[in-house]
């Protein structure tokens, strides 16, 4: 099986900084509750270098045939990572700290299975990463059931994500409702959210939500705008992005199950 090789015209740059045991199994969801003396036996410090990922740039399309990777990206902090099928150009995942991306196309358990059609994988932001050769996550994937049951659900999130937006109707409302509460599960299954006030924050500019429920910029904004308005989604924007919070992730289920004559504050019929 022939191995994809990233299609960056640049290569990202590889910091000398590097991640420890610790960090990684505080910060990222695939290997929380391990043991750290445990995974010593599987990753070095050579093993845990960060890499800067920069931001409008392709990594590699995920879904070819016969091609493989042969890294797991595991995402640290700061920006995000889209997923963007053909030809509509919609997003049908958006990674972001805390989880990882690339699982689908190793060679190995569930990837050899999660086959669709080629997608481009892109960071949207400036995003840190470490990337784990695929071997060294087939062995712990192998020893470890806390390590499997954690790949197991990257996989039913990615999954549940894309089964959000198959029900993402024509009307603005309940599309952009349906994103959130994609992003509201991924989050909250992963452990990365709410906060302590119960809220969920998102760094999710307009052309996301766009591109992820087929509107245009403009609709999006005025659904966005009405969502505030009655005190769904509170705004702000800051040196490090477009800040949505969720402060009802309740009242926003019920925009998402929504019909057309219960959402009062949209004016279009």
């Amino acid at each position: 099986m022939a191995k994809q090789t990233p299609e960056n015209a640049i290569a990202p740059s590889a910091s000398s900084m590097c991640a420890t045991l610790p960090e990684l199994i505080e910060k990222n969801y695939l290997f929380r509750g391990l043991d750290v003396n445990w995974l010593e036996n599987y990753l070095s410090p050579q093993d845990l270098k960060i890499e800067k990922l920069f931001s409008n740039r392709p990594l590699y399309t995920a879904f070819l045939p016969e091609k493989s990777l042969d890294v797991l990206y595991v995402v640290l902090d700061e920006g995000f990572v889209i997923t963007r099928s053909t030809p509509l150009d919609r997003i049908i995942a958006i990674t972001y700290a805390g989880s990882c991306f690339g699982m689908r196309s190793l060679p190995f358990g569930y990837g050899l299975a999660s086959k669709a059609f080629p997608c481009l994988v892109e960071t949207y932001k400036t995003t840190h990463v470490i990337k784990i050769d695929w071997h060294i996550i087939q062995k712990i994937y192998d020893e470890s059931e806390i390590f499997r049951e954690h790949y197991r659900m990257l996989f039913e999130l990615r999954a549940k994500f894309e089964y959000h937006l198959l029900n993402c109707s024509t009307y603005p409302p309940q599309a952009v409702a349906t994103l959130f509460r994609a992003l509201i599960y991924q989050e909250r299954a992963l452990g990365n959210q709410p906060n302590s006030s119960g809220h969920y924050c998102f760094d999710l500019p307009v052309d996301v939500i766009a591109r992820a429920c087929q509107l245009n910029q403009r609709t999006v904004e005025q659904v966005l705008k009405g969502m505030q308005q009655v005190g769904l989604i509170e705004m702000s924007k800051g040196e490090s992005g477009d800040w949505i919070t969720a402060i009802a992730p309740e009242e926003l289920k019920e925009v998402y199950s929504a019909t057309r004559d219960k959402v009062s504050w949209w004016p279009l019929r």
